[in-house]
């Protein structure tokens, strides 16, 4: 059989950068700040904390195993070469499930803002397609454009920051006396769904066909992103807790709005929803790029129908496999609630980076870049995440994890049969 054909090395250090802040900024601050106040009010800023640190952990494995490996389909590919095919198998699937939901949230979250009562679903696939066909059309108008959306996003966040420090405390909220309000089982299950928010760093390994120097590109661009998107997270959630409060932001469907309006800054409302629309489209933009991509590593090897491991002759991009993301999000977008998706997200994700921790701890010394300690701290912190998140996403993670499993225990009980005849 005639191997499929390689994707193109476009992509430098900023653009990596780029697309990975394109996937955390729009996830987060507009999609897991609300259930992770929901779980643990003021003590999401302490999850917020332990979710980076089970992040950093995370990346510096997905960093370390990504220059020994600079090809697409990040932990899929890891694990299939450290630990065997079926943990690979486990974190390509877990990866594409879970990302396909959060296309959907991003989706839904970008018609929230931008679209007219009544009109959101319709406007979400309108979205979909659009940058589906964006993708099709090369990765470096994938960057690109991603390149104009952040810049956008990341001033208007810098807008409602300087607006809500101006406004000083006008709820009244004490955050320090609130921080363990909700207990240690809170403030954990807050920094399950705010994981969430940090795993846009996976685009990049999973861009590792299309960089140039990616063994020096992608630990640098993993790292990079993952700290600026911290330290703009850390601001936001400060200044939405103090202008807003914990409880009215646990039951908000758009915080940063909320905020300008309480600083009497209603001018700057339009703003805002111009800004986090952007920031979810740039999301989505990075998450169809990162799934496409998975599929195709995973068809590549027959773990999901050959037919997504199409690489399109002129622009070099798995077209295929956008094709099929695009229909499956649509239909997300048109039946399913999904503001527990992000529960459901950040299931696969954490499953996704517990097998990337153990992968990277495999590694000999000459392929190491960080301590062996790292990676045992990001396994533990992804299980006990995972433990702590909500009940249902858990049960309905378990499901769809199985029936990733059935699929491929049918396809290779045919293959056999076929080799023996």
């Amino acid at each position: 059989m005639t191997p499929s054909p390689a994707l193109a090395r476009k992509l430098g250090t900023t653009d990596a950068v780029v697309i990975g802040l394109g996937s955390m900024i729009g996830a987060g601050i507009f999609a897991s700040f609300a259930p992770a106040a929901a779980a643990a009010g003021a003590g999401l800023l302490l999850g917020l904390a332990v979710a980076a640190i089970v992040a950093y952990c995370n990346a510096t494995a997905s960093a370390q195993l990504a220059a020994q490996y600079p090809t697409s389909g990040g932990t899929y590919v890891y694990g299939r070469e450290r630990l065997g095919e079926w943990p690979g198998f486990l974190a390509g699937w877990s990866f594409v499930i879970g990302k396909t939901a959060s296309c959907a949230a991003m989706a839904l979250t970008f018609a929230a803002y931008a679209a007219p009562a009544g009109w959101e679903k319709p406007i979400a696939v309108a979205a979909v397609l659009v940058l589906a066909a964006v993708n099709y059309f090369g990765v470096t108008r994938t960057a690109g454009l991603t390149r104009i959306i952040v810049a956008v996003a990341l001033l208007v966040l810098a807008l409602v920051v300087v607006v809500g420090i101006s406004a000083g405390d006008p709820a009244g909220n004490d955050l320090g006396k609130a921080l363990f309000a909700d207990g240690p089982y809170g403030i954990l299950q807050s920094a399950g769904l705010l994981f969430f928010a940090f795993a846009g760093y996976a685009r990049i390994a999973t861009m590792g066909e299309e960089v140039k120097d990616p063994q020096r590109t992608i630990p640098r661009a993993i790292i990079t992103a993952l700290f600026i998107v911290l330290v703009v997270y850390a601001l936001i959630a400060a200044t939405v807790l103090l202008v807003v409060g914990p409880e009215k932001l646990a039951t908000s469907t758009a915080p940063l709005v909320e905020v300008v309006t309480a600083a009497n800054a209603g001018w700057a409302a339009p703003i805002v929803r111009v800004g986090a629309a952007a920031a979810a489209l740039g999301a989505l933009l990075a998450l169809v790029a990162g799934v496409g991509r998975t599929s195709l590593a995973m068809a590549r090897n027959r773990d999901l129908p050959a037919w997504l491991a199409g690489v399109h002759p002129k622009y070099k991009v798995p077209h295929h496999a956008e094709i099929a993301l695009a229909v499956v999000v649509s239909i997300l977008v048109l039946t399913v609630d999904l503001r527990g998706a992000i529960g459901f997200s950040s299931f696969g994700v954490l499953l996704y980076y517990f097998i990337a921790n153990i992968s990277a701890f495999t590694q000999a010394k000459e392929q190491r870049r960080y301590p062996r300690a790292l990676q045992i701290l990001g396994t533990v912190g992804c299980l006990v995440l995972v433990a702590t998140l909500p009940l249902t996403s858990i049960v309905v993670g378990l499901i769809v994890l199985a029936v990733g499993v059935g699929y491929r225990l049918i396809r290779l009980r045919v293959q056999r049969t076929a080799n023996r005849i």
